[in-house]
């Protein structure tokens, strides 16, 4: 058996993934369709909207396995995102790197795959729609294009999924995105009895920025915070841009003493931004945090309601 190989692109593939959200997102129809669709027109037992995470397969629908996940060295589909094409085994038995594959000697008994790789809009392949059989097949050009056209319906899909709950220009949860984790999150920190904080963001000066550089400075400015924000937080924290010029972060188990140390360390990584960028103009921003306590049962725009006011006491402040 051979594993599959590591993209090239692996570390903005998974950043890439991080930021859709989708993993161990709920079932939707939408993806269920194509995968019913699939199973049906092309006679097969299977088949999976797969997603390729750092060290497994994540299914996000599945027709005919009752498994959510495979390792990712196992996988079929970790070998699919390394081509362009298709990637097609007519028969696993047959192929040095599948014969000894569990999923081949063992159930689900793979003899057949046909996998089709799913792209987002920069271009980095997210996993496949695939099919499976338990017997050796061959597709013909026909079946091959039938493939590839629900193949780009499912990265239709995923796009609509990005623009509904992404911001397009930094690539972090937008504020539909944000309230729906959110409030997940939340629910969550109440069932184990943790506290939550949120931090509200609002940079400062940054209309001069437009103003004297042009607005695609200003966009600079607005990833290059964002990309800040990914660096300096944790990776199960909740982050996003909420407004044209406001970000937010969630943080889970938090308290007072650890939002200090977080808090400190953005600062630093801002600080050396500017020094390293000289971009003419400094970024600049006000910040306001609330604790929400285990019994707490306030909705999330309340509590970015109560950060933001406490981060527009410290615009105030910036301004004397």
């Amino acid at each position: 058996m051979k594993p599959p190989k590591i993209p090239a692109d692996e570390a903005q593939r998974l950043e890439t993934l991080r930021a859709l959200k989708i993993l161990d997102s709920a079932p939707e129809e939408r993806f269920d369709r194509l995968t019913r669709m699939a199973k049906r027109m092309f006679g097969v037992p299977i088949a999976l909207v797969s997603i390729i995470d750092s060290d497994r397969q994540w299914f996000k629908s599945a027709q005919g396995l009752d498994a959510t996940e495979t390792p990712r060295d196992l996988s079929f589909c970790g070998h699919a995102i390394l081509g362009e094409g298709l990637f097609l085994i007519p028969d696993a038995i047959e192929d040095e790197r599948f014969h000894d594959n569990p999923l081949v000697t063992e159930a689900p008994n793979i003899r057949f795959y046909a996998g089709c790789p799913l792209r987002v809009a920069n271009g980095h392949k997210m996993g496949t729609l695939c099919l499976i059989d338990d017997k050796p097949r061959v597709m013909d050009e026909e079946d091959q294009q039938l493939l590839r056209d629900l193949a780009a319906m499912a990265e239709q899909e995923i796009a609509a999924l990005q623009l509904a709950t992404l911001d397009e220009l930094t690539a972090i949860s937008n504020r539909r995105g944000f309230i729906s984790l959110a409030q997940h999150a939340l629910a969550m920190c109440r069932r184990h009895r943790q506290s939550a904080t949120l931090v509200f963001f609002d940079l400062d000066d940054f209309k001069p920025i437009n103003d004297t550089f042009g607005h695609a400075e200003g966009d600079i400015a607005l990833i290059a915070f964002a990309n800040l924000l990914r660096a300096s937080f944790r990776e199960s924290d909740v982050f996003a841009r909420v407004g044209g010029d406001e970000f937010v972060v969630l943080l889970t188990g938090t308290g007072e003493e650890y939002i200090q140390l977080v808090l400190k360390r953005f600062q630093r990584a801002v600080d050396q931004y500017n020094t390293e960028a000289a971009r003419g103009y400094d970024l600049k921003y006000s910040a306001g945090y609330a604790i929400q306590k285990s019994d707490d049962s306030s909705d999330i725009e309340t509590l970015m309601a109560r950060a933001d006011a406490l981060q527009y006491e410290q615009k105030k402040e910036h301004k004397r």
